[in-house]
């Protein structure tokens, strides 16, 4: 019987095993995959963007990883601003040093000219020293023979220490660590109910023609340039604290005043993007709402939100992220130098801050400030992954799924 069959669009009639061949071959030839260079070279293009970010953070995370490993492992040797007193033989065991200077302690390693030391013990204005040690020979000096002490830095230290100057030995990092803390914690006090309602408003309250003024007007904020938002919190938020908590109260430079400016920085990020997940929330869950008599805040409230959870929680962490790595604001307003402390109204330097006051300084290449900017930084990177991996779980545990 003959056989209908499509080729190309066109219906034909066959029969026989030698059609019904043919035909299959036709078939075969028509749906057969035919080269898209365009197509081709497009695919090659994304995967070529795709390939470059992917390596530029490994090349970010190799280069902070690198200098980080230095500042924890190279021995570093700062000038201690001592000399010797006396001349040394090459046999001597004791050092008498001035009393000015780094003080030192049993423990430290110390070098005169070539020769490295170990300090045994201190006994007032003299040392009692292990002479000769890293393979180096120990040999005379002559008196006022600078002093070198090694800086070589503990993970110890690093996290539980809560004093930071490196160029004296100290590197306890929780004094720049707790400054960062509380001007974000500020930041997201200001900006997140602030940002959630004015999503509410933008997604459930106002006309589209209000949606369409106010929006875009909101999110003018996140264009102004840092170092405004910097001033305006030394000039104007700083004077408001002031006058409500007293002048003695709060000091010029606070952490306080730079993360209620940091908050408003961050409210266009936090209404931009809950707002989105709001408005993804299918009509039909509202409708059904209000079908059951609910207002329309209590729709907005006990339906619309929960619904748009997991988008809101991703604003926010998002919001966090960008709250902790803000420099210019902090670096103007929040203080310029390291202090341990609690108190809002004091100033303190944050991790970001510090980074940009070191950097704009006169530090040499790989002394011991020069690396502490690194561990500083991989610090932060790892903080900022750590809200990204948390934000992947919190999207991945409360997300809605809508047919």
């Amino acid at each position: 019987e003959p056989v209908l069959r499509s080729v190309e669009g066109m219906t034909v009639a066959t029969s026989g095993s030698a059609a019904t061949t043919t035909a299959d071959s036709d078939i075969r030839l028509a749906l057969r995959k035919r080269p898209r260079v365009r197509e081709a070279i497009i695919q090659s293009i994304l995967f070529l963007c795709g390939a470059i970010s992917i390596l530029t953070t490994i090349g970010i995370v190799f280069g902070l990883t690198r200098e980080s490993l230095n500042f924890f492992t190279q021995e570093l040797w700062e000038d201690a601003n001592k000399q010797t007193v006396q001349a040394v033989s090459a046999v001597t065991t004791s050092l008498a040093v001035p009393d000015t200077g780094n003080t030192l302690v049993a423990g430290d390693r110390i070098r005169l000219n070539e020769e490295v030391m170990e300090i045994l013990g201190v006994d007032g204005a003299i040392i009692t020293v292990e002479r000769g040690l890293d393979g180096t020979a120990a040999f005379s000096h002559k008196a006022g023979t600078d002093i070198f002490v090694s800086n070589r830095v503990s993970l110890v230290e690093f996290f539980t220490g809560t004093k930071w100057n490196p160029q004296i030995g100290q590197f306890g990092i929780w004094p720049l660590v707790t400054a960062t803390l509380m001007t974000s914690l500020f930041a997201m006090v200001v900006a997140l109910p602030l940002g959630l309602c004015a999503a509410i408003y933008l997604s459930e309250y106002a006309s589209p023609r209000a949606r369409g003024i106010l929006k875009p007007v909101l999110e003018i904020l996140s264009g102004i340039p840092t170092v405004v938002y910097g001033y305006f919190a030394l000039t104007f938020m700083t004077q408001l604290l002031r006058k409500i908590f007293g002048m003695e109260t709060v000091q010029i430079y606070n952490t306080a005043s730079a993360g209620i400016v940091i908050g408003i920085l961050i409210l266009p990020l936090v209404s931009s993007m809950s707002e989105d997940a709001l408005s993804a929330v299918p009509r039909s869950l509202r409708e059904a709402a209000y079908a059951m008599g609910a207002t329309k805040w209590e729709t907005a409230m006990k339906v619309v939100v929960p619904a748009a959870l997991s988008g809101i929680t991703a604003a926010f962490i998002v919001s966090i992220s960008r709250a902790i790595g803000e420099t210019m604001i902090v670096a103007i307003a929040a203080g310029a130098g390291p202090n341990f402390t609690f108190n809002p109204f004091e100033s303190a330097e944050t991790m970001t801050g510090h980074i940009v006051r070191i950097s704009g300084g006169d530090i040499s290449y790989d002394s011991i400030d020069y690396n502490s900017i690194f561990a500083i930084g991989l610090l932060l990177f790892l903080i900022t992954l750590s809200l990204n991996i948390i934000n992947q779980r919190v999207v991945r545990k409360f997300r809605e799924v809508y047919e």
